[in-house]
Order: C-alpha cells, then sequence, then structure tokens
C-alpha cells in the first residue's frame, strides 16, 4: 500500500509505489511508516500527532501558523497522496496532505518535542545512509568506467 507523494502544484495525486520506511519508537513497542521520496521523509498530520504525543489539531495549527508566519512555503514543504479508506463498508478515495522532514522539525520545535529530536536524528541518519549509498553507486560506477576506458584507449595504442 505504497504511494507516490506529488508536488502540491500538481492539483491531482496518484498512487505508485513509494519506499516505506519505519520508524519505532525508542520502547520498540510501537512504530510509525515513514514515506521516502526525493531526499527527505514524509508523514501526514495524523503521524505527527502520533509522534509527537499531541491533539491532530494542534498540529494542524502549528502547520497553519508555519505557512502563515512565512517559516516554509507550502508548494516545496506539502505534497498530496490518494489514499483509499473503509468508511461504512464503502471503499473512499481521499487525498491527504504529508509534510516533509522541514515542517516535521518545525513542529517538533514548536511543540517541545523529545521524541520529535529523536525522531529528527533518525531520519537525519537514514536519509545521510541512502544519500551516501547512492554516491557510493555512483562512484564505483564512475570508477568502471574510467577503467574501461583506461583499457580501451591502452588497446588503442598498443
Amino acid at each position: 500500500m505504497s504511494k507516490k507523494l506529488n508536488q502540491r502544484k500538481d492539483a491531482t495525486a496518484t498512487e505508485v509505489k513509494e519506499p516505506l520506511v519505519a520508524y519505532k519508537y525508542e520502547d520498540n513497542k510501537a512504530a510509525i511508516n515513514v514515506y521516502l521520496d526525493n531526499e527527505t521523509v514524509w508523514l501526514t498530520p495524523k503521524q505527527m500527532a502520533e509522534l509527537f504525543r499531541k491533539g491532530r489539531a494542534t498540529i494542524l495549527e502549528h502547520i497553519y501558523n508555519i505557512y502563515k508566519e512565512e517559516e516554509l512555503e507550502k508548494d516545496s514543504t506539502c505534497r498530496k497522496s490518494r489514499q483509499v479508506q473503509i468508511e461504512n463498508k464503502r471503499s473512499v478515495n481521499r487525498e491527504i496532505d504529508y509534510y516533509n522532514l522541514d515542517v516535521i522539525i518545525s513542529v517538533g520545535y514548536r511543540v517541545k518535542s523529545l521524541r520529535g529530536t529523536q525522531f529528527r536524528i533518525w531520519a537525519t541518519k537514514v536519509l545521510k545512509e541512502r544519500l551516501l549509498g547512492s554516491y557510493n553507486q555512483i562512484q564505483k560506477r564512475s570508477i568502471s568506467e574510467s577503467r574501461r576506458k583506461s583499457r580501451s584507449l591502452a588497446l588503442l595504442l598498443n
């Protein structure tokens, strides 16, 4: 049940496979699913409420103020995802807002959450590992390509 997080500029949201990572709380008894896309993580207001142990309305109020005070730009930090939910025994399509790590961190500071700090540290580590993994793959391809070119050049010169 993975979703593609679309740019807010796109009025529609689509469903495709998306990298999903489980963030486990310090007690290891519960976890939330975190979407990874475009070198950042994404959470819904409901997930942030669970993460920060605050009400969803409180989280939404802080998000509203973050944009109202122009701390962050909504277009680059908020995306929509279409999700199918079962309500009263029928399937309902809903567009759910997801917010990136910049918003998550801003909300975490505003609600003064220790769990938010722990999440930020975890998210930064996961993103760094993914970026370094990608960088290492690029480096290996580059080295392999250089060796191939060197061999080709050596054959031409001999």
